[in-house]
Protein backbone atom coordinates (compact mmCIF):
# COMPACT_ATOMS: atom_id res chain seq x y z
CA UNK A 1 0.00 0.00 0.00
CA UNK A 2 1.39 3.45 -0.91
CA UNK A 3 2.33 6.12 1.87
CA UNK A 4 0.57 9.31 1.66
CA UNK A 5 3.13 11.92 1.60
CA UNK A 6 2.84 14.54 4.30
CA UNK A 7 2.81 18.23 3.54
CA UNK A 8 6.30 19.07 3.83
CA UNK A 9 7.05 16.57 1.56
CA UNK A 10 4.65 18.72 -1.47
CA UNK A 11 6.93 21.88 -0.92
CA UNK A 12 8.91 21.43 -3.57
CA UNK A 13 6.33 20.99 -6.30
CA UNK A 14 2.90 21.26 -5.44
CA UNK A 15 2.50 25.12 -5.94
CA UNK A 16 2.87 24.92 -9.34
CA UNK A 17 0.44 22.52 -8.79
CA UNK A 18 -1.84 23.62 -7.18
CA UNK A 19 -1.52 27.06 -9.59
CA UNK A 20 -2.40 24.95 -12.31
CA UNK A 21 -5.79 23.71 -10.57
CA UNK A 22 -6.61 26.82 -10.10
CA UNK A 23 -6.91 28.12 -13.23
CA UNK A 24 -7.81 24.89 -15.34
CA UNK A 25 -4.39 23.95 -16.78
CA UNK A 26 -3.24 20.42 -14.86
CA UNK A 27 -3.27 17.59 -16.47
CA UNK A 28 -6.26 15.34 -15.93
CA UNK A 29 -4.57 12.74 -14.38
CA UNK A 30 -3.04 14.57 -11.67
CA UNK A 31 -6.09 16.56 -11.05
CA UNK A 32 -8.03 13.66 -9.08
CA UNK A 33 -4.84 12.88 -7.36
CA UNK A 34 -3.99 16.44 -6.11
CA UNK A 35 -7.78 17.37 -5.48
CA UNK A 36 -7.69 14.07 -2.75
CA UNK A 37 -4.90 15.30 -1.07
CA UNK A 38 -6.10 19.34 -1.01
CA UNK A 39 -9.90 17.77 0.53
CA UNK A 40 -6.88 15.92 3.47
CA UNK A 41 -5.03 18.66 3.67
CA UNK A 42 -6.06 22.09 5.58
CA UNK A 43 -2.71 23.89 4.96
CA UNK A 44 -3.00 23.14 0.91
CA UNK A 45 -6.72 23.83 1.01
CA UNK A 46 -5.82 27.28 2.38
CA UNK A 47 -3.05 27.72 -0.55
CA UNK A 48 -5.62 26.54 -3.46
CA UNK A 49 -8.17 29.01 -2.21
CA UNK A 50 -4.67 31.45 -2.64
CA UNK A 51 -4.77 30.60 -6.26
CA UNK A 52 -8.24 30.60 -7.29
CA UNK A 53 -8.77 33.84 -5.19
CA UNK A 54 -5.88 35.49 -7.57
CA UNK A 55 -6.92 33.67 -10.72
CA UNK A 56 -10.44 35.43 -10.20
CA UNK A 57 -8.95 38.86 -9.80
CA UNK A 58 -6.62 38.73 -12.68
CA UNK A 59 -9.97 37.32 -14.73
CA UNK A 60 -12.40 40.31 -13.26
CA UNK A 61 -9.83 42.90 -14.43
CA UNK A 62 -10.12 41.50 -17.87
CA UNK A 63 -13.60 41.39 -17.65
CA UNK A 64 -13.89 45.19 -16.83
CA UNK A 65 -11.75 45.84 -19.68
CA UNK A 66 -13.85 44.11 -22.50
CA UNK A 67 -17.10 43.40 -20.77
CA UNK A 68 -20.64 45.75 -21.43
CA UNK A 69 -21.47 48.09 -18.41
CA UNK A 70 -24.00 45.50 -16.79
CA UNK A 71 -21.22 42.80 -16.19
CA UNK A 72 -18.81 45.13 -15.45
CA UNK A 73 -21.80 46.42 -12.50
CA UNK A 74 -22.46 42.65 -12.11
CA UNK A 75 -18.59 42.07 -10.79
CA UNK A 76 -18.57 45.52 -8.33
CA UNK A 77 -21.10 43.87 -6.86
CA UNK A 78 -19.53 40.51 -6.48
CA UNK A 79 -16.44 41.89 -4.83
CA UNK A 80 -18.36 44.71 -2.82
CA UNK A 81 -20.09 41.16 -0.54
CA UNK A 82 -16.44 39.78 -0.35
CA UNK A 83 -15.71 43.15 1.24
CA UNK A 84 -18.07 42.12 3.99
CA UNK A 85 -16.30 41.65 7.67
CA UNK A 86 -15.73 38.24 8.34
CA UNK A 87 -16.51 36.84 11.76
CA UNK A 88 -12.85 35.12 12.78
CA UNK A 89 -10.94 33.32 10.43
CA UNK A 90 -11.86 30.28 8.90
CA UNK A 91 -9.74 27.30 8.72
CA UNK A 92 -10.80 24.98 5.85
CA UNK A 93 -10.63 21.19 6.35
CA UNK A 94 -11.55 18.49 4.74
CA UNK A 95 -15.25 18.87 3.01
CA UNK A 96 -14.58 22.66 2.56
CA UNK A 97 -11.16 21.72 0.91
CA UNK A 98 -12.03 19.32 -1.21
CA UNK A 99 -14.96 22.28 -2.06
CA UNK A 100 -12.37 24.98 -3.13
CA UNK A 101 -10.86 22.07 -5.29
CA UNK A 102 -13.89 21.61 -7.11
CA UNK A 103 -14.74 25.13 -7.49
CA UNK A 104 -11.00 25.09 -9.65
CA UNK A 105 -12.03 22.01 -11.28
CA UNK A 106 -14.59 24.74 -12.35
CA UNK A 107 -13.11 27.46 -13.03
CA UNK A 108 -10.51 25.20 -16.00
CA UNK A 109 -13.42 23.50 -17.44
CA UNK A 110 -14.64 27.64 -17.68
CA UNK A 111 -11.41 28.14 -19.64
CA UNK A 112 -11.02 25.52 -21.77
CA UNK A 113 -13.73 27.97 -23.90
CA UNK A 114 -11.96 30.40 -25.87
CA UNK A 115 -14.59 33.27 -25.12
CA UNK A 116 -17.90 33.53 -23.69
CA UNK A 117 -20.60 31.02 -24.49
CA UNK A 118 -23.53 32.57 -26.39
CA UNK A 119 -21.48 34.94 -28.36
CA UNK A 120 -22.07 35.45 -31.93
CA UNK A 121 -20.60 36.05 -35.05
CA UNK A 122 -22.43 36.37 -38.05
CA UNK A 123 -21.67 35.58 -42.10
CA UNK A 124 -22.92 37.27 -44.69
CA UNK A 125 -22.14 34.69 -47.99
CA UNK A 126 -21.56 35.65 -51.50
CA UNK A 127 -21.72 33.59 -54.45
CA UNK A 128 -18.78 32.54 -56.92
CA UNK A 129 -18.72 32.07 -60.75
CA UNK A 130 -19.65 28.45 -59.54
CA UNK A 131 -23.17 29.13 -58.34
CA UNK A 132 -23.92 32.87 -59.85
CA UNK A 133 -27.51 32.92 -58.43
CA UNK A 134 -26.65 31.43 -55.07
CA UNK A 135 -27.09 33.76 -51.83
CA UNK A 136 -26.69 32.73 -48.31
CA UNK A 137 -26.00 34.05 -44.89
CA UNK A 138 -24.20 31.75 -41.62
CA UNK A 139 -24.63 32.34 -37.34
CA UNK A 140 -22.03 31.27 -35.38
CA UNK A 141 -23.03 30.77 -31.52
CA UNK A 142 -20.26 29.59 -29.29
CA UNK A 143 -21.65 26.59 -26.56
CA UNK A 144 -19.92 24.03 -24.05
CA UNK A 145 -19.78 21.78 -26.97
CA UNK A 146 -17.73 23.89 -29.78
CA UNK A 147 -19.03 26.58 -32.33
CA UNK A 148 -22.73 26.00 -33.49
CA UNK A 149 -22.96 27.22 -37.38
CA UNK A 150 -26.19 27.73 -38.76
CA UNK A 151 -26.22 27.50 -41.96
CA UNK A 152 -28.89 28.54 -44.59
CA UNK A 153 -28.40 29.42 -48.48
CA UNK A 154 -30.40 29.48 -51.62
CA UNK A 155 -29.79 29.10 -55.53
CA UNK A 156 -27.68 26.03 -54.48
CA UNK A 157 -28.97 22.56 -56.50
CA UNK A 158 -29.60 19.49 -54.01
CA UNK A 159 -26.54 17.12 -54.51
CA UNK A 160 -26.35 13.45 -54.24
CA UNK A 161 -25.27 10.21 -55.35
CA UNK A 162 -21.80 10.36 -53.55
CA UNK A 163 -21.72 14.30 -54.48
CA UNK A 164 -22.18 16.72 -51.42
CA UNK A 165 -21.34 20.41 -50.32
CA UNK A 166 -18.82 20.45 -47.46
CA UNK A 167 -17.98 23.75 -45.42
CA UNK A 168 -14.69 24.77 -43.51
CA UNK A 169 -13.63 27.60 -41.47
CA UNK A 170 -9.95 29.35 -42.83
CA UNK A 171 -7.36 31.98 -40.69
CA UNK A 172 -5.45 34.07 -42.29
CA UNK A 173 -2.45 31.54 -42.10
CA UNK A 174 -4.63 29.67 -44.75
CA UNK A 175 -5.36 26.78 -42.29
CA UNK A 176 -8.35 25.03 -43.45
CA UNK A 177 -10.71 22.57 -41.06
CA UNK A 178 -14.28 21.21 -42.43
CA UNK A 179 -16.75 22.17 -40.12
CA UNK A 180 -19.73 19.70 -41.97
CA UNK A 181 -21.16 17.97 -45.06
CA UNK A 182 -24.92 18.58 -46.63
CA UNK A 183 -26.85 17.99 -49.26
CA UNK A 184 -29.22 20.77 -49.30
CA UNK A 185 -28.31 23.94 -48.19
CA UNK A 186 -31.33 24.71 -46.48
CA UNK A 187 -31.37 25.48 -42.98
CA UNK A 188 -28.38 23.68 -42.30
CA UNK A 189 -26.65 23.13 -38.62
CA UNK A 190 -22.96 22.42 -38.67
CA UNK A 191 -20.08 22.12 -36.01
CA UNK A 192 -16.65 23.63 -35.31
CA UNK A 193 -14.37 23.01 -32.65
CA UNK A 194 -11.93 25.95 -33.87
CA UNK A 195 -13.59 29.85 -32.98
CA UNK A 196 -14.20 32.50 -35.19
CA UNK A 197 -12.89 34.69 -31.95
CA UNK A 198 -9.30 33.04 -32.75
CA UNK A 199 -9.18 34.03 -36.19
CA UNK A 200 -10.99 30.99 -38.06
CA UNK A 201 -13.69 33.81 -39.54
CA UNK A 202 -13.18 32.93 -43.45
CA UNK A 203 -16.00 30.26 -44.09
CA UNK A 204 -16.24 28.79 -47.52
CA UNK A 205 -18.69 26.23 -48.92
CA UNK A 206 -17.18 24.08 -51.56
CA UNK A 207 -19.14 21.19 -53.88
CA UNK A 208 -17.32 17.67 -53.08
CA UNK A 209 -17.18 14.25 -54.03
CA UNK A 210 -16.97 11.00 -51.68
CA UNK A 211 -13.62 10.30 -54.04
CA UNK A 212 -11.95 9.35 -50.43
CA UNK A 213 -9.91 12.20 -50.69
CA UNK A 214 -10.22 14.28 -47.03
CA UNK A 215 -8.90 17.84 -48.68
CA UNK A 216 -10.96 20.84 -50.12
CA UNK A 217 -11.77 19.93 -53.98
CA UNK A 218 -11.44 23.57 -53.88
CA UNK A 219 -14.64 24.28 -56.12
CA UNK A 220 -16.32 27.04 -53.92
CA UNK A 221 -19.57 28.12 -54.00
CA UNK A 222 -20.13 30.35 -51.26
CA UNK A 223 -17.83 32.86 -49.66
CA UNK A 224 -18.08 35.17 -46.53
CA UNK A 225 -16.45 36.31 -43.59
CA UNK A 226 -17.48 35.68 -39.90
CA UNK A 227 -17.70 39.14 -38.23
CA UNK A 228 -18.79 39.83 -34.32
CA UNK A 229 -22.74 40.66 -33.42
CA UNK A 230 -25.97 39.47 -32.51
Amino acid sequence: MLRKRRDDELADDEPVGLAALADGTLQHERRSALAAQVAESPELAERLAVQVHAVELVRSAAAEVEAPAALRASIAARRRERRAPARGRVVLGGVAAAAVAAVAVAIGLAVAGSSTPGAHFKAALAPTALASGATGEATLTKTSSGWRVELDASGLPRLDGGRFYEAWLRNAAGVLVPIGTFNESRKVTLWAGVSPAQGFTRLTVTRERADGDQASSGEKVLVGTAKTGG
